[in-house]
């Protein structure tokens, strides 16, 4: 299966990193998309090393010659994951905005694929009615969720933010057949 994994800046990009290893040694195809942010956090290279494939962040240096990435990255993808999910990124889907590469990808891909989102953030931003909101939203969309589980988040707070293990997300990934 071809799998576009977009990571957004979260302490936990480094599960995403992980999940590329799985998700590649289950024999799937990865092409990873990283935001701004999350490209600080890890490197686009250490994806690319994973995946053996290039790893895109930014839109002002495309790989397609017509600068149309994110239509490329959407028709090739069978399944979407974002990974992490954090409250800002789940907010921009949920209301349809494209406001760098990773943003156009998601929004870009046909809605009958599957999406799958793992959400990463501290305990009471998971709690903010807002974020709920944009949750419901995106599950009426037909996202899934993966997580977020109970748990010591980066911030050392305790309680439902901290994101799913990768081999959590793998097994969804793997029930999509």
């Amino acid at each position: 299966m071809e799998i576009l994994l977009g990571v957004s800046a979260s302490a936990a990009c480094f599960k995403a990193a992980a999940l590329a290893s799985l998700l590649v040694k289950e024999g799937h195809g990865v092409t990873a998309v990283l935001s701004a942010g999350a490209a600080r956090m890890v490197t686009p290279l250490q994806f690319s090393c994973l995946t053996g494939r290039a790893t895109l962040s930014d839109e002002w240096q495309p790989q397609d010659p017509a600068g149309m990435d994110h239509i490329q990255l959407a028709r090739r993808a069978d399944a979407v994951l974002l990974v992490p999910a954090t409250a800002d990124r789940l907010a921009s889907i949920a209301h349809g905005l494209a406001s760098d590469l990773l943003g156009s990808a998601l929004l870009a891909v046909e809605v009958e694929k599957p999406r799958i989102a793992a959400p990463s953030m501290n305990p009471e931003m998971w709690r903010q009615p807002a974020v709920q909101r944009n949750v419901a939203q995106l599950q009426q969309d037909g996202w899934q969720l993966v997580g977020p589980v109970s748990g010591s988040t980066a911030c050392g707070e305790q309680g439902l933010g901290r994101m799913a293990e990768p081999a959590e997300i793998l097994q969804a990934v793997q029930a999509l057949g």
